[in-house]
């Protein structure tokens, strides 16, 4: 207890009952009390009080967090500020379809569910089109590279119905596996027996009457040596039956060297060097760009990042080469793809945006429509107002 007046050692201390002391001839009045000031709550109002400032570590760890927060959100803010204005402008005259496009068909096509009429009706569907390829589902292949017959027992009926029905199509064969590249499980390209395996069920099927084939093997990492000796072993192999070789190819890097950046980061790394991606064009006779599920937020950031991969991949394709961006026939709400975002009208103008400004006489250019069995009426008919007219 705070102690307000000393008192000597021996003195008396004044009693609260005690009389005045009353002087001959006056009466002195009792002197008051002067009131002893409260003491503040907050003697210094410009210091917290005791424990109420944050400690030293606490500040600092704060400002760690504050930091990798601007770090992350800024570049991540500036980039999209870029697709927004990459997505402005307009689309040259002249940018529309070549002719050239292509569509990916489910397993019911050569597994005995579609029938007769079924051909008939999407023969008619391709007639307002600019498609010219069917990729249509027939493995998958086995991790060992095997392809049983039995996976796909009435191609021979398809191929020839659509023929019939629609000449001039083409209809390949669209091969595909999980690649062990991210997982224990999946094929191994490493392994040259797998890839023989491979040649050796490209030439089979073939032997049905394909007229070339279509592979889409995933998850395909950026620079994968392997891949491109099993690429050159089919194209001779394509070549020799005048066949197509087709495949299916993952974005590209948005800016160089982001693949290895997410790798580390997520363990995937989704995109290819703009380098590989050439290295893969100059072996094929077809490149259809796997141009959705790209975490975009928005239908003018996805079309403007449509409008960068199609001039990045233009870049380094091959006139000889026919080039496809692909476009989002299926509707999906999930990490990495939204459904109101990627969108076929914000797909094809950023096609036809980074066409007109990369190389808009390209003959050899398409798009590629992915895919039948998830489509809906108002894709087909932003496909055909948007780019065939």
């Amino acid at each position: 207890m705070e102690r307000t007046e000393e008192t000597e050692p021996g003195a008396r201390a004044t009693g609260p009952e005690e009389l005045p002391t009353v002087k001959e001839g006056t009466i002195e009045e009792p002197r008051q009390a002067t009131p002893e000031p409260s003491p503040s709550p907050n003697p210094n109002p410009r210091s917290s009080p005791p424990g109420s400032r944050p400690r030293p570590w606490v500040r600092w760890t704060r400002r760690v967090a504050l930091g990798l927060v601007l770090i992350v959100v800024l570049p991540v803010l500036a980039a999209e500020i870029s697709l927004r204005v990459n997505y402005t402008g307009d689309p040259a005259d002249g940018t529309y379809t070549r002719n050239k496009d292509a569509i990916w068909l489910g397993h019911a096509w050569v597994d005995g569910r579609k029938k007769d009429a079924d051909v008939t009706a999407l023969a008619r569907e391709l007639e307002t089109t600019g498609i010219r390829d069917l990729y249509v589902h027939s493995g998958p292949l086995e991790h060992d590279g095997t392809l049983p017959a039995s996976a796909y027992p009435r191609a021979r009926w398809f191929i020839d119905a659509v023929h019939r029905a629609a000449p001039g199509i083409r209809v390949q064969a669209w091969l595909g596996d999980v690649l062990a590249t991210e997982s224990p499980d999946g094929m191994r390209l490493e392994r040259p027996q797998t890839r023989s395996a491979v040649v050796e069920s490209t030439r089979r099927i073939l032997a049905t009457g394909f007229d070339g084939v279509h592979f889409d093997l995933e998850p395909l990492h950026s620079g994968d040596r392997n891949y491109l000796t099993l690429l050159d072993s089919l194209r001779r192999v394509t070549r020799a039956q005048d066949a197509q070789l087709s495949v299916a190819a993952h974005q590209i890097d948005p800016v160089p060297g982001f693949h290895s950046f997410w790798g580390t980061v997520a363990g995937h790394p989704k995109w290819w060097s703009q380098k590989f991606f050439g290295q893969v064009a100059r072996r094929v006779d077809q490149i259809a760009v796997m141009s959705y599920d790209t975490m975009q937020p928005l239908e003018s950031t996805y079309g403007g990042y449509v409008a960068q991969q199609t001039s990045l991949a233009l870049e380094v394709t091959p006139r000889s080469t026919d080039l496809l961006m692909g476009l989002p026939f299926f509707h999906e709400n999930r990490f990495g793809h939204w459904n109101h975002a990627e969108t076929v009208p914000a797909a094809v103008r950023g096609v036809r945006l980074g066409l007109s400004r990369t190389d808009a006489d390209r003959a050899n250019f398409g798009v590629a429509l992915y895919v039948d069995f998830a489509a809906e009426a108002g894709d087909w008919r932003a496909y055909r107002e948007g780019w065939v007219r």
